[in-house]
């Protein structure tokens, strides 16, 4: 297997990308550890879930845009598994007012906290860990919202660019370490977050689906795909990059 043995970390690990990714890890008998934030039920049934298809994982709490949780949760990741090969930051936030004049202080600090923080708070400890090991691989979430921006959420748009500026220079400054720093972009994936940005609406459904030339939207399945080649050493040239998973959305 392409992962036997690797010790993988996910963040928000409860449902859609972060769950499938998981559970493709555990697949790849990749030794999994899930974090999540307030979800306790949905993530340990994510371990419930790996551990019901014969894979090894362990369910950590955390609040990735706070520093001490996330170092606590590399640390209990190297207490339980000895070392720390792969990092997936899925961790991320949604939702806020289109109108960029009504938006809020708070909004935009939740947004950048999460979105933004969290990525940068995980790779910093990520990385110290895998300094130590001389090798390591970190897949980071952004957006096709990352690469081009959608007017009805220009926080979300931010903070996603940002997650792919972060990771290039991360990438830049580690890649003589041993350590590859990459993103992946997903566009509209049949998640609770899509439910929940459409309203389970059937026309808003039918808009977005017709933004993708492919005719479709994507799975969380194929995010994870996606995710364990950048994870795997098939990428192993492939460092500061954004991989699109967008049905074509963005080479319009």
């Amino acid at each position: 297997m392409m992962l036997k043995d690797k010790v993988a970390l996910v963040t928000g690990g409860t449902s859609g990308i972060g769950r499938a990714t998981a559970i493709a890890y555990a697949q790849q008998q990749a030794k999994v550890v899930v974090v999540v934030g307030r979800r306790m039920d949905e993530g340990e049934e994510t371990v419930r879930l790996i551990k019901e298809a014969g894979g090894e994982a362990i369910f950590v709490q955390a609040d990735v845009t706070k520093e001490a949780d996330v170092k606590a949760m590399v640390d209990k990741t190297v207490g339980v598994f000895g070392r720390l090969d792969i990092a997936f930051n899925n961790a991320g936030t949604v939702g806020e007012n289109p109108s960029l004049i009504e938006q809020t202080e708070a909004e935009y600090e939740r947004m950048m906290n999460v979105n933004v923080k969290g990525v940068w708070l995980s790779m910093k400890y990520e990385i110290a860990q895998m300094l130590k090991q001389g090798s390591g691989s970190i897949v980071n979430t952004a957006s096709a919202n990352g690469v081009v921006a959608l007017p009805d959420v220009p926080l979300y748009t931010a903070s996603k660019h940002a997650v792919v500026g972060l990771t290039k220079a991360a990438a830049l400054q580690y890649a003589k370490a041993g350590i590859r720093i990459n993103v992946v972009a997903p566009a509209a994936i049949e998640t609770d977050m899509f439910e929940a940005a459409t309203g389970g609406q059937d026309e808003a459904k039918a808009y977005i689906t017709g933004l993708h030339p492919i005719g479709r939207i994507g799975t969380p399945l194929e995010v994870a795909n996606t995710v364990l080649f950048l994870s795997s050493d098939m990428a192993s040239f492939v460092t500061g990059e954004t991989l699109m998973v967008d049905g074509g959305y963005v080479a319009q």
